[in-house]
């Protein structure tokens, strides 16, 4: 029988430093993996997702029966307020990044566009993903963690 023994974490204090919106988008774009949180059944939920950002928009691909499809497909237009987090977050020391996005969903809806985020995301499940979603940044706020003494900037 093994014993899982804990992670050694280097002792020291951390900071976290706001990160301005230029820099929480760059290290959005960074990473291709993420997790969305909207409401469902007037509970939040959380799905983790794969993405692209496009243009300083976020997004994801997903299918017919998925809840956020149709939340999203039944906003006619006015969007489904989410949430969307994404981080790079070093599992010894606990230093790394993080980055949330609260906007606005929308399925995309055009057939072109839908044929290019078919082209540029591949989804890691083996499930047919026919449609996408586009989250619209209202508001983009981030922290970088680093070991107290150093730089605040990496």
């Amino acid at each position: 029988m093994s014993i899982d023994t804990p992670q050694t974490v280097p002792a020291g204090p951390r900071r976290s430093i706001e990160l301005d919106r230029d820099e929480a988008v760059r290290l959005l774009g960074s990473v291709s993996f993420g997790r969305i949180v909207f409401t469902r059944h007037a509970l939040p939920t959380v799905r983790p997702v794969n993405h692209v950002l496009d243009n300083g928009e976020i997004v994801i691909r997903t299918h017919e029966g998925a809840a956020l499809t149709a939340r999203a497909g039944q906003a006619h237009g006015q969007g489904v307020v989410v949430a969307y987090e994404a981080d790079s977050i070093e599992p010894d020391t606990h230093l790394g990044w993080s980055v949330v996005v609260t906007g606005y969903a929308y399925l995309v809806t055009d057939s072109e566009e839908l044929a290019r985020y078919q082209e540029l995301l591949n989804p890691w499940v083996n499930q047919t993903m026919d449609y996408a979603v586009r989250i619209r940044p209202d508001l983009i706020t981030g922290v970088r963690l680093t070991a107290d003494g150093e730089p605040d900037a990496a």
